[in-house]
């Protein structure tokens, strides 16, 4: 998987980094047990160290010194999660409803993203 970082763009590089990372989890082109590139080897992006705090205190990767970070195994969701999604969820609808986008486009859309992503589960 090749991690792109857009330095021009209004999110941050870690959380650019954290997002592509997750992706990558998701649509299965990280396989659990992957080695990731050591903070050292992406430390010249600012924010990487945190990008990887984030992504280790979500349960995405684990780091262990000696053998540096690696992606972790599928996990289940709790209530905070859930209450994340939520609050992701509500403002997500919100902006594509300012957009103009309609209710059956944007389940559409769900659906589809959601489909294509447990290709990569099974």
């Amino acid at each position: 998987m090749i991690i792109e970082l857009n330095t021009s763009s209004d999110t941050p590089i870690y959380v650019q980094l954290r997002n592509q990372i997750v992706l990558g989890i998701g649509r299965g082109e990280l396989k659990e047990g992957e080695g990731l590139p050591t903070v050292r080897q992406l430390a010249q992006d600012a924010g990487v160290n945190k990008a990887y705090g984030v992504l280790k205190a979500e349960g995405f990767i684990e780091i262990d010194r000696r053998h540096g970070a690696k992606v972790c195994t599928r996990q289940d969701y709790g209530a905070e999660y859930k209450e994340k999604v939520e609050a992701e969820l509500e403002l997500l609808i919100t902006e594509t409803s300012l957009k103009g986008m309609k209710k059956e486009e944007f389940l559409k859309k769900c659906e589809e993203i959601y489909n294509r992503q447990q290709l990569a589960f099974e």
